[in-house]
């Protein structure tokens, strides 16, 4: 049985700014797919498949953690933009390889530069130690979710 636990103004609080660092995260992912032409996930795939020449889908999908109907989705959009090209695997046709195409490797140069200007916008105004200090922050909660 689960011990009732009063609300205080602390758990309170403590609420609001879950909320608000909730609503930050759908801010950022949404001005930066504006800002950028292209989402936080894509960008991280093709990040990656750059710097590679060929992988497999799936071992593509265990480095950038995204599970796996969604790495099929953004692939296939890719695929379809002229991103990335994907064929099986000639000594096992149940694996598919993926890699940037000549398309890919150009964009994602411009996507890069677009990220760093993102950045430097959303974090304009910060001291290096206030920077430091929310890296450490973010780090900290980063650990006490992954003891869940």
């Amino acid at each position: 049985m689960l011990k009732e636990v009063p609300i205080t103004n602390t758990h309170q609080e403590q609420a609001t700014l879950l909320s608000s660092m909730h609503m930050l995260n759908k801010q950022i992912s949404a001005k930066f797919e504006k800002c950028t032409g292209i989402g936080q996930s894509r960008l991280g795939i093709l990040h990656y498949l750059y710097q590679v020449e060929e992988m497999s889908q799936t071992t593509l999908q265990k480095e950038v953690n995204i599970d796996h109907a969604a790495i099929t989705r953004h692939l296939k959009q890719l695929e379809a933009s002229g991103m990335v090209a994907r064929r099986k695997s000639a000594e096992d046709n149940r694996v598919t390889l993926v890699c940037l195409t000549e398309e890919g490797r150009s964009k994602i140069l411009h996507y890069q530069n677009e990220k760093d200007h993102f950045i430097q916008q959303m974090l304009s105004g910060f001291s290096k130690d206030e920077l430091n200090l929310l890296a450490d922050m973010v780090e900290r909660m980063n650990q006490n979710i992954s003891r869940f």
